[in-house]
């Protein structure tokens, strides 16, 4: 399995290097008549949000080299399955897209976004083995599930759309927001207050009202959503993290 997670996190990069159309292939904004571009619905994230995958994708090289080192212990055991799931799941989205098949791609999201629910479930039973450990897979996987979830989000309102859904309404969007809005506190609260999925969700939803307020497609009722629901997300998470902090301390010094 360990190998498999070394071949997943190969495969996952170079697909999505040739399936961006960095080589070859249609950039994925243009791909499936432009669904997925940053102007096909109001939940579309402005473009220079997707650079996150840069970040995640390095994060998948590393852990895929961390896990492979000695000394990793039950905790890779139980994530090295799920985790070679997601990878594999990545460059088949990418896939769906360049062959156009909208309906095909939020398949694949959804299932991704399950496993790497089920990854975040398992980072929470089994904890962090020290700072190194916490950083690369914690802090990669937490990022790649909380980009997933306003993924998954755009995803699926481009498919409606696609449709003849009428889901670039403003009261859609909105709905959508809470939504979003709401996943981002409840990941929170799980995990004691996780950093790297707020940070995911907040960039996600920070480059949504930046293409709201000042991209090509505008609107401001979206857009301030938008800041309002990062923000609610981000000061629900440090406020739960530091909570928990200081459970921590006070059940240190009773025992």
């Amino acid at each position: 399995m360990k190998i498999g997670v070394v071949v997943s996190a190969v495969v996952a990069v170079v697909v999505s290097f040739l399936g961006s159309g960095a080589w070859i292939g249609t950039p994925i904004a243009e791909a499936a008549g432009g669904a997925l571009s940053a102007t096909s619905t109001l939940v579309a994230p402005a473009g220079p949000a997707f650079s996150i995958w840069s970040v995640i994708y390095t994060g998948l090289i590393v852990y895929a080299v961390w896990q492979f080192l000695p000394g990793r212990t039950a905790r890779h055991d139980a994530l090295r399955a799920p985790i070679v799931a997601s990878m594999l799941l990545n460059p088949a989205w990418i896939l769906a897209i360049q062959f156009g098949q909208v309906w095909l791609s939020v398949v694949v999201i959804v299932a991704l976004l399950a496993v790497l629910v089920r990854v975040f479930v398992l980072m929470q039973q089994h904890r962090a083995e020290g700072v190194a450990d916490a950083v690369i897979t914690d802090g990669t996987m937490g990022l790649y599930l909380g980009w997933v979830c306003v993924a998954t989000i755009a995803n699926i309102s481009a498919w409606l759309v696609s449709l003849g859904f009428t889901g670039a309404a403003p009261a859609w969007a909105i709905a959508v927001l809470v939504v979003a809005a709401a996943v981002g506190i409840l990941l929170a609260r799980y995990s004691g207050g996780a950093i790297a999925p707020m940070l995911a969700i907040v960039w996600g939803l920070a480059w949504l009202a930046q293409g709201r307020l000042a991209g090509e497609v505008t609107n401001t009722t979206v857009g301030w959503t938008a800041v309002l629901a990062a923000s609610v997300v981000a000061l629900a998470t440090v406020g739960i993290r530091l909570r928990s902090q200081r459970a921590t301390g006070r059940q240190s010094v009773a025992a």
